[in-house]
């Protein structure tokens, strides 16, 4: 059943949807995907030593983070999400914290990294926050996953999903970065995850606006998710989900 777009700037349901994901953990590392390797490695710049993984959720962008010797910090508001980071990745400091107000040491990274998380913030207080922690030369990294929609089918499941803040906030323009930061740098990449419609409609099921949704609604979405599923499954069932993730890097003064 598609439903209108939500793409609300209003902080108190901007707020409901991120602490939306801390009550369904487990869901959200099963069904999200990871990031391209090579756009990764782009964000952070090269052999930075002290990394922070920013909303970090469940760890997943954490985890590709990870590299001999390289320190990395993960921080997230959500308690939850640090308690199921911190089961699955226990080598790796976690911390319960706000993007405005990280409870890091003063010019102690090399980069700061957020996977989609940047639409959530307070982009001034943000961006002093990041300076702060960032070492001169340090890489703000924003890093989002994006479906293509210029694939027909993919479009339509975005219609039957309903538009997320992410793909509000592009349609806008991309994100925004204030003081102390300058000029943004994008590079974009294309790849896929291959699904099967059970794991499409659990890719469904993990949107912020759907855990928050009443329960009539979140099922006529999920019935939608599950016979678009089935109808684009190929001979074998699976699904190819193309995806284009957009990287961006703004350097600290």
């Amino acid at each position: 059943m598609p439903l209108p777009p939500d793409h609300s700037s209003d902080p108190a349901q901007k707020a409901k949807h991120a602490a939306s994901f801390g009550a369904a953990a487990e869901l959200y590392e099963r069904a999200r995907p990871g990031y391209p390797d090579d756009a990764v490695a782009w964000l952070v710049g090269p052999d930075p030593r002290d990394v922070v993984d920013v909303g970090a959720g469940t760890g997943k962008l954490t985890r590709q983070l990870m590299a001999p010797g390289r320190r990395v910090t993960a921080v997230d508001h959500d308690a939850g999400m640090i308690a199921e980071l911190s089961r699955r990745v226990p080598e790796v400091e976690a911390l319960v914290g706000r993007a405005e107000a990280l409870p890091l040491a003063d010019a102690s990274a090399d980069a700061l990294v957020f996977g989609q998380a940047w639409q959530w913030v307070d982009v001034a207080e943000a961006s002093r926050e990041a300076g702060r922690v960032l070492r001169p030369g340090g890489v703000l990294g924003l890093v989002w996953n994006l479906r293509d929609e210029s694939v027909p089918w993919v479009a339509e499941f975005g219609e039957v999903m309903r538009g997320s803040d992410a793909a509000g906030m592009f349609a806008k323009g991309g994100p925004a970065v204030a003081a102390p930061f300058g000029a943004i740098e994008e590079r974009v990449f294309s790849w896929s995850t291959t699904h099967t419609p059970d794991s499409l409609v659990e890719l469904a099921a993990s949107r912020s606006y759907l855990l928050t949704a009443g329960d009539a609604e979140r099922a006529a979405v999920l019935a939608g998710v599950r016979r678009l599923g089935e109808r684009v499954a190929g001979p074998d069932g699976t699904i190819e989900l193309p995806y284009v993730t957009h990287a961006f890097r703004a350097i600290r003064p």
